[in-house]
């Protein structure tokens, strides 16, 4: 495949799964970072690219509503705050995971983890 065609299949929701676990372990971010952000993508190897070296991958996986809650957790409980606000931006993340990022030690982790839970319990008044 060109480096086009792997980014276009990895972002692609009808790509099989076995692909875009294959293309979850290519050498470039990019592809990576698409298969991070498919709806399609298995949720173990959304588990496996929430420990991939690239930033922009993780942030991928926080904000992809198929994320496994315990992945979302487990990027909650980590030590990187821009992951943390996008797993709070996430519309899959749920109240007990918003809750552990209300106290988080960073202020703006915590701002958006206050306005989403905020939002959330509002949107039916």
């Amino acid at each position: 495949m060109t480096r086009d065609e792997k980014l276009r299949a990895a972002l692609n929701p009808s790509t099989p799964p076995e692909v875009l676990a294959q293309l979850a372990r290519d050498e470039d971010h990019y592809v990576k970072c698409n298969v991070a952000a498919n709806l399609s993508t298995p949720p173990e190897v959304l588990a496996q690219l929430a420990r991939d070296v690239s930033a922009n991958t993780r942030w991928n996986v926080a904000l992809n509503p198929s994320t496994p809650i315990e992945v979302l957790l487990s990027l909650a409980r980590g030590i990187e705050p821009s992951v943390k606000w996008y797993v709070a931006q996430n519309t899959s993340t749920p109240l007990e995971v918003l809750l552990i990022l209300m106290v988080d030690d960073v202020e703006y982790v915590r701002q958006v983890a206050q306005q989403i839970i905020h939002d959330r319990t509002h949107a039916c008044t």
